[in-house]
């Protein structure tokens, strides 16, 4: 089964971050959320995919401003760029040793602008650059979809614990103003979760429960469909001193829109009416939208004319963001036979929940290498180049802030919870990428591949990214045009529920993506 004793030190923080949460009634930032915003391949021009992502050091090319803007000190000509794209992922999910296939398709955009280089009249050998430019960093179009039967743990149980730890009457919950309008509220006025008197003690206990203690099993099916992007804006300066040292800095402006619909249901599949529960589903549409400000700086060196070294940092962006919430929740329970159904917005006076936050992402550094064959002033004669990035992203820098300027004590108690979980669960990583081009005078091929490692702290949760790629360009008379194929693998894994008294089941992802990016240029 994919069930795993997590650490002690994760359940204590899981305990932690669900004793805040319950205290709260609009928020629904989890951990995964900043995973999300932080770990994705890079991404760049049809010619810079195609030897892996590598950017770091070669520069030349509209990539560099998300990458190391000093790159963009090698252009000394002005260039209209243009790179749209298309994707396709095939997924395939493990949860409790039942494997399930989903596929969606999506259109892309990569780094998409203009470049303006500007020779200094009186300097010989210095030039300066200015670039706009905008590039789709993340896309989250995708289905994620997994059933399976599971006799360990129900998802309306984590409902129960909400309710026994938060101190809240029923009387309080179920009003048109619910401190728990999600989950809770929802669960009691569906009797999907209820109290119960066991050996004089009352208790909450969720119907499926009733199921688990005979011993019987519970079928499951989760289905989560997600869409939109993340885009940069991207506005930078290059300086080059005389061919050797080359200075860069971008002003990055993200823009996020994420929305996901989920909807996990159980059901009873032994038919027996006995056991008081018959079936739910949860539906649960959830809208991030906003956007931020971070900075890129960088360098490359050229002790030589064919060899370049780069340095680059990023620094961590604050965002600010927007998040929208409703759910619905259908029970239907048996002996006698009830079904009862309701929307969040029944406790939220009829309005979805929104709420205002600010988010952190994390901190990048990189070095990388490149080693250009025959490199010489006349670019007609470069016959070839091997690049290689080594990348460090510290993910447990991730940190959620409010956005209120005088915040609640429950607000601070929450975020500090929320931020002490995604330091104990994820870690940094370092990522890699290698790549190379062969040129034949006015037709180039190129191959590359990038390895992005696991940002979990956690050993039973096995994640990672693998590119491997390769493409043609042509450029001749001002114009050029590339193609490429980037085929990615990439294992994550996916937590349905989290119980603050077990150990958590989850699925195992694996995406297989496959994508053509095409870049289309032209110097003026």
């Amino acid at each position: 089964m994919s069930v795993y004793n997590l650490c002690y030190l994760f359940m204590k923080k899981i305990i932690l971050f669900s004793a805040f949460f319950i205290a709260l009634k609009t928020y629904a930032q989890v951990p995964e959320d900043a995973i999300r915003y932080s770990w994705y391949a890079h991404t760049g021009s049809a010619r810079i995919m195609a030897v892996g992502g590598v950017m770091g050091s070669l520069g030349g090319d509209i990539s560099a401003p998300f990458v190391n803007p000093a790159g963009l000190g090698l252009f000394k000509t002005r260039e209209f760029v243009f790179s749209p794209g298309f994707m396709s992922n095939k997924n395939k999910a493990d949860y409790r040793e039942a494997l399930t296939e989903n596929k969606k398709n999506a259109l892309t955009l990569g780094p998409t602008g203009v470049i303006i280089g500007i020779p200094e009249l009186f300097k010989k050998d210095c030039s300066s650059a200015f670039s706009i430019a905008v590039n789709q960093t993340a896309n989250f179009n995708n289905v994620v979809h997994y059933s399976a039967l599971n006799n360990y743990s129900s998802f309306s149980e984590q409902f129960a614990e909400e309710m026994a730890k938060s101190n809240f009457s029923i009387n309080n919950i179920l009003t048109t103003n619910s401190p728990l309008p999600y989950t809770v509220a929802p669960a009691l006025y569906t009797y999907l979760i209820d109290t119960v008197t066991v050996n004089g003690i009352v208790q909450v206990k969720a119907a499926p429960e009733y199921l688990l203690d005979s011993g019987k099993a519970i079928m499951q099916d989760m289905n989560k469909v997600t869409r939109g992007a993340m885009y940069e804006w991207a506005i930078s300066y290059a300086s080059n001193i005389k061919g050797k040292w080359l200075y860069g800095a971008t002003l990055s402006l993200p823009v996020l829109n994420y929305h996901s619909k989920t909807t996990f249901s159980e059901k009873d599949p032994t038919g027996d009416t006995s056991n008081h529960f018959n079936s739910f589903s949860y539906t649960d549409d959830y809208t991030t939208s906003g956007s931020g400000a971070g900075l890129k700086l960088g360098a490359i060196y050229r002790p030589k004319d064919y060899i370049r070294i780069g340095f680059a940092f990023h620094t961590p962006t604050l965002m600010n963001l927007t998040e929208t919430r409703s759910t619905t929740l259908n029970t239907v329970l048996e002996n006698p036979t009830h079904s009862y159904e309701v929307s969040s917005n029944t406790f939220t006076n009829n309005q979805p929940g929104e709420y205002q936050y600010n988010y952190t992402t994390p901190w990048k550094a990189m070095i990388s290498g490149s080693y250009v064959f025959r490199e010489v002033e006349n670019v007609k004669r470069q016959k070839a180049f091997i690049s290689a990035d080594i990348e460090y992203v510290r993910h447990s820098a991730s940190r959620y802030h409010s956005a209120n300027a005088d915040p609640t004590t429950d607000e601070k108690n929450y975020y500090k919870g929320l931020n002490a979980v995604i330091k104990d669960n994820y870690k940094g990583t370092f990522n890699f990428r290698v790549g190379g081009e062969l040129k034949f005078n006015v037709i180039m091929a190129r191959a590359g591949f990038a390895y992005y490692t696991n940002p979990y702290k956690d050993i039973a949760f096995k994640a990672g990214r693998m590119l491997l790629s390769g493409g043609l360009g042509y450029r001749n008379n001002g114009f050029f045009i590339d193609l490429t194929y980037v085929y990615q693998v990439k294992k994550d894994v996916d937590l349905p529920y989290r119980l603050a008294d077990r150990a958590n089941t989850f699925a195992n992802l694996h995406q297989q993506q496959g994508s053509i990016l095409t870049t289309f240029g032209i110097k003026f």
